[in-house]
């Protein structure tokens, strides 16, 4: 399955460092998509013994999160999104760089900018969003959320294994 906006699972050659990264809040309803996309993947590729690949999740991305960046061939960043098409949309990033107030809470696009400026890396960086619908604190995540988190971790179970 190749959602809108997304190229066919090639993440490049078989021997890539792979860096699966979630961020959102797990306190408010569906924001917190990405951070258990990550946890239940990463469950997955201990039972399925997959190497290759290294997790991590946050809040939100910083500007050290260019350094992970850096040790790794292929990024894939997830996070919920309230726009877009459901249940998920991937696509390739490419690095650019944006003013902000702070250096917390980046966009993914200037995480790898800067890891570009400070490292001199551009990994391969891909960006998953899944369609959430809710957003309160404290409030679990709703039915949607749940079956466009499953459709997302199928297809990138399947993103993966294409890599391996």
């Amino acid at each position: 399955m190749t959602p809108p906006g997304s190229s066919s699972p090639s993440a490049g050659n078989k021997s890539s460092r792979i860096l699966i990264y979630g961020y959102g809040n797990l306190g408010r309803q569906d924001d917190g998509l990405g951070v258990a996309l990550v946890e239940a993947l990463e469950q997955w590729a201990a039972m399925e013994k997959i190497s290759g690949l290294d997790f991590d999740s946050n809040y939100q991305l910083n500007a050290e999160d260019a350094l992970a960046l850096a040790e790794h061939d292929v990024v894939v960043f997830v996070d919920a999104t309230a726009e877009g098409d459901a249940p998920f949309v991937f696509r390739r990033l490419e690095a650019h760089a944006t003013i902000a107030f702070s250096t917390h809470a980046m966009a993914p696009e200037s995480v790898l900018a800067l890891c570009a400026e400070l490292y001199s890396k551009q990994p391969e960086v891909w960006l998953l969003t899944i369609r959430g619908l809710a957003w309160e604190p404290a409030a679990a995540m709703t039915p949607a959320a749940h079956a466009n988190l499953a459709a997302a971790l199928a297809f990138l179970k399947l993103w993966l294994q294409a890599t391996q």
